[in-house]
């Protein structure tokens, strides 16, 4: 990793130069899109000359697009037609605004849109007008970021080191966008897991989705790790991301690496597609392979609430979100079913990260919330796996995290069972920490999780269970309204129920509800009925109480010696402070 932290440092310093004329928060405005047209520009210069010449050939043919003839001799899914490179555009100082527009302006489509993304050109004139953009420029022109120099791997971790820098100068929720690529890589071993067989055929093209591709990180390790597979396979990439840099970034990584930049789209994954001029899911009916995706933690999701909740009472189970809607503090769920929606009817996998609310939140009620979401998961045998990560991962926070590996074709013994595997102990703290990201996971690591994974047994850090051990009923329990000492009845005879008394119990699918409140309830309050009426079925899973290791207490012997000990400690230490 030498040449990215060199790279990055260096980068970084350039943003030194925008000291005084402009806002630290504003940095990431010069810096991002630089380093993205200095990567591009590295790409193209070998074939620079070439293209060129191919264009004074082909520019009077009154061709309508040349930009696959021009493609071609670029050797990319891109060119650039302009006589301008970076070199040639710091040979010039004088007229270097004017220059790099028409640098710009060079580059096919795709890579301008991409450029566009950063609203690049109100930077141009406020660096010409404080005389920086030479200087900038310059020190980029003086970084090599050709992808021999600093492979797409590299390049992914460069942008989100410098994201991070760039939201933690101006306090911003410090990289919402990225996932350790250990994670993304125990995801993809995870995902990949039982179809090496398929995956190692020749010739082999399979299509993966993310719906919060940030900068991309998922998709290319994905794409690298089915490479190191089998060099003849082909992962299709497909993304879609809100954050313009982030989704310019990642269309950039993509455009090199030769993949298709159609198929990496901007717009928010959660609203129809465009509703109210804003764009919206843009992968409606399409179906993929293979489906990961780190979504934005607790996200609010007031904002989309109308489209979503449109989707949700009038196309049901015929649009995305039939099986319930989340809270809106946490939008986890809509992404993971949003996913969902994508899978293949013949068989398709999916890897998700989550918090802990997911596992839990949402009580079962009339009202289709997390609790049904669940239900629906479960009931429709498609939860495969949940592995509970260290804490301290992830740059932007601390907290407990979680892979859901769903699946709407299991193999036939995992058929109707859940594994939970408990891998909060594997990791190895950082020598240096990252944001709050204090631990991270070892090649050891990531292997032993997919072997636990892999040979679906039971053990200290595996537990199994049937589908129903996560469901239960919620039971009302009601007792008689007393009135001077008497029962009060309705006009049936029946006993009416007192609302201060009310109860509830939670009693698991499989125990008998009657045999349940026979043993638990009516020893203690014999007048209890249950009104089934209220009943409600609800799922969650409870991850501590499954891996909950009792510790038993120190005998009172124990106590009293380590106290004894410590006394005597003590007393000798006073003795010599006093002589």
């Amino acid at each position: 990793m030498h040449n990215v932290k060199e790279a990055a440092n260096f980068i970084w310093a350039i943003a030194d130069l925008l000291r005084g004329d402009y806002k630290q928060s504003d940095y990431g405005k010069v810096i991002l899109p630089l380093t993205v047209l200095r990567r591009l520009d590295c790409v193209l210069k070998k074939t620079k000359p070439d293209v060129l010449k191919k264009f004074t050939q082909v520019e009077s043919m009154n061709i309508q697009n040349i930009d696959p003839i021009l493609n071609k001799v670029a050797g990319y899914n891109f060119n650039n037609r302009s006589l301008y490179d970076f070199d040639k555009l710091v040979a010039d100082p004088n007229d270097i605004a004017s220059n790099l527009r028409n640098y710009i302006n060079g580059f096919s489509e795709e890579a301008r849109e991409i450029i566009e993304q950063f609203d690049f050109d109100n930077q141009i004139t406020k660096l010409d007008d404080n005389n920086l953009l030479f200087m900038v420029l310059k020190r980029f022109q003086e970084v090599d970021l050709h992808p021999e120099t600093v492979s797409s791997m590299e390049m992914g971790y460069m942008f989100e080191e410098l994201i991070r820098k760039f939201a933690e100068i101006s306090n911003e929720t410090a990289g919402e966008h990225f996932t350790p690529r250990e994670v993304i890589r125990l995801m993809v071993n995870v995902l990949f897991m039982n179809d090496r067989e398929i995956l190692t055929r020749k010739g082999i093209v399979k299509t993966i989705f993310d719906c919060c591709s940030g900068t991309g990180g998922m998709l290319s390790v994905a794409e690298e790790y089915l490479h190191e597979l089998n060099p003849d396979a082909r992962l299709e990439v497909f993304g879609q991301e809100l954050n313009p840099e982030s989704y310019a970034i990642c269309k950039s990584d993509m455009l090199i690496k030769g993949q298709n930049p159609a198929n990496i789209t901007k717009g928010n994954s959660l609203i129809n597609k465009d509703v109210d001029k804003q764009k919206g899911d843009q992968f409606v009916n399409h179906k993929f392979d293979y489906l990961i995706t780190n979504p934005p933690f607790g996200v609010k999701w007031q904002k989309v609430a109308k489209a979503v909740e449109e989707e949700h009472n009038e196309l049901g189970h015929g649009g995305r979100f039939g099986a319930g809607l989340p809270a809106k503090s946490d939008g986890s769920f809509l992404f993971l079913m949003n996913l969902m929606s994508k899978m293949k009817p013949e068989g398709s996998r999916l890897a998700i990260v989550f918090n802990g609310s997911p596992l839990f939140s949402g009580s079962p009620s009339a009202n289709k919330n997390e609790s049904s979401i669940r239900q629906w998961i479960i009931e429709n045998d498609l939860l495969e796996a949940v592995i509970a990560l260290p804490n301290q991962l992830f740059y932007n926070t601390g907290i407990s995290t979680y892979i859901w590996i769903i699946s709407n074709k299991k193999p036939i013994e995992r058929q109707g069972k859940v594994q939970l595997i408990n891998a909060v102990e594997f990791f190895k703290k950082m020598s240096k920490s990252l944001g709050d990201k204090r631990n991270e996971l070892s090649e050891e690591h990531i292997k032993n999780i997919t072997q636990i994974y892999g040979d679906f047994a039971a053990g200290d850090y595996c537990k199994i269970f049937d589908n129903t051990d996560f469901g239960y009923s919620k039971v009302t329990v009601e007792r008689p309204l007393m009135k001077d000492g008497k029962i009060v009845s309705d006009k049936n005879g029946n006993p009416k129920p007192d609302p201060a008394l009310r109860d509830t119990e939670n009693i698991p699918l499989k125990e008998d509800i009657e045999a349940y409140i026979a043993r638990e309830v009516l020893p203690h309050v014999p007048d209890a009925w249950v009104d089934e009426k209220k009943t409600n079925v609800g799922y969650e899973i409870n991850f501590t109480k499954y891996f909950y290791q009792y510790k038993p207490l120190r005998s009172l012997d124990e106590i009293r010696a380590d106290i004894m000990a410590l006394e005597s400690e003590t007393e000798g230490l006073i003795k010599k402070v006093i002589n």
